[in-house]
């Protein structure tokens, strides 16, 4: 038996989100609905602007988001990152640490400035990031604890990593080890913007296929250079051997390598929808370390993420988790 059921690497990101208009969208010059990635003196100056708009934080990026919500299902993860030794990376650690994931940072950390996410929730509920990655931009192999990935399960990475040169031969490596090893391999695609300018980085990290892949539908038709939904399913096919494609409100479309499943949408009103890719991978995955099949897992899935967007904020508390497992046992 395995000491955990996932370890995964990724950025190390507090979120600041804040509530803002379109306007706000336009006056600073920000695309709307992805992923941009900004140096401090840009991100300050989006701070400044929004200085009279109410903010919250908390510990993010999408892996880690994915992690902590397998932990309050009741799984085990540990999470290899980078923080540097200021006020947000005690913070990060603490939440890290609170949320039941083991990590590489109990001791030791780097001089700097931990990494940022400025997450402005529009009112469609569309979400805008705008990150700083601080020392998370050096994460590398000196953060893998090759130890504790190989006695996991499985090995889950973000696509955000495709961006830093020695993070993309990290996650390479990290994936080396976990096939030597007979760990399952998962990948998330993450943002648009990562499959529009970075597709032959993220092929790389993807190698020779991956056991699991998680895109939502733009991801998905980007990698294929297709608007049609199918033809982008038969891409993945070559180089997953099963994956998941949200579908937001039309809830998801999963390959477990025999057969496509659609899984239903739960409806509900939207506020946020931060974090609701990372919440699905987590539940999915979750389903999945529980030996459930895909349809179940993806069941799951999709009533966590739902649960999710009726609130701002990358994730619900442990108890919310808790009962919403329950009604899938």
């Amino acid at each position: 038996m395995s000491r955990y059921h996932i370890y995964g690497i990724g950025n190390a990101l507090v979120d600041m989100e804040y509530e803002v208009d379109l306007d706000d969208l336009r006056i600073l010059g920000i695309d709307k609905g992805v992923m941009t990635l900004v140096d401090e003196t840009q991100q300050i100056s989006i701070m400044n602007h929004l200085k009279d708009h109410h903010h919250q934080r908390g510990s993010g990026g999408s892996a880690a988001n994915s992690i902590i919500a397998f932990s309050q299902f009741g799984g085990k993860g540990f999470y290899s990152c980078k923080v540097a030794n200021d006020e947000l990376g005690h913070f990060y650690m603490q939440d890290l640490i609170k949320g039941g994931v083991d990590t590489n940072h109990h001791t030791e950390k780097d001089h700097g400035h931990t990494g940022r996410c400025v997450v402005l929730v529009t009112p469609d509920s569309d979400r805008t990031m705008c990150t700083f990655l601080g020392v998370s931009g050096n994460l590398s192999t000196g953060e893998l604890v090759e130890d504790a990935l190989r006695d996991s399960d499985w090995f889950y990475t973000e696509g955000y990593l495709v961006t830093s040169d020695a993070a993309r031969q990290a996650t390479i490596e990290a994936k080396r080890i976990a096939e030597e090893r007979g760990v399952k391999t998962a990948i998330s695609l993450s943002d648009p913007n990562m499959v529009k300018f970075f597709k032959s980085g993220l092929l790389e990290m993807i190698g020779s296929g991956v056991d699991l892949l998680f895109a939502n539908e733009f991801e998905a038709m980007g990698m294929a250079g297709s608007e049609d939904l199918g033809e982008a399913a038969d891409y993945l096919k070559q180089i997953s051997r099963s994956f998941a494609i949200t579908r937001g409100p039309q809830g998801a479309l999963v390959w477990d390598g025999t057969a496509l499943i659609e899984i239903a949408p739960v409806e509900v009103q939207a506020v946020d929808t931060l974090g609701a890719g990372d919440m699905f991978a987590g539940a999915f995955l979750f389903g999945l370390s529980q030996g459930w099949d895909h349809q179940r897992s993806g069941g799951l899935a999709a009533a966590a993420a739902a649960k999710l967007v009726t609130r701002l904020g990358p994730r619900i508390s442990a108890e919310e988790s808790q009962a919403t497992l329950r009604s899938f046992l």
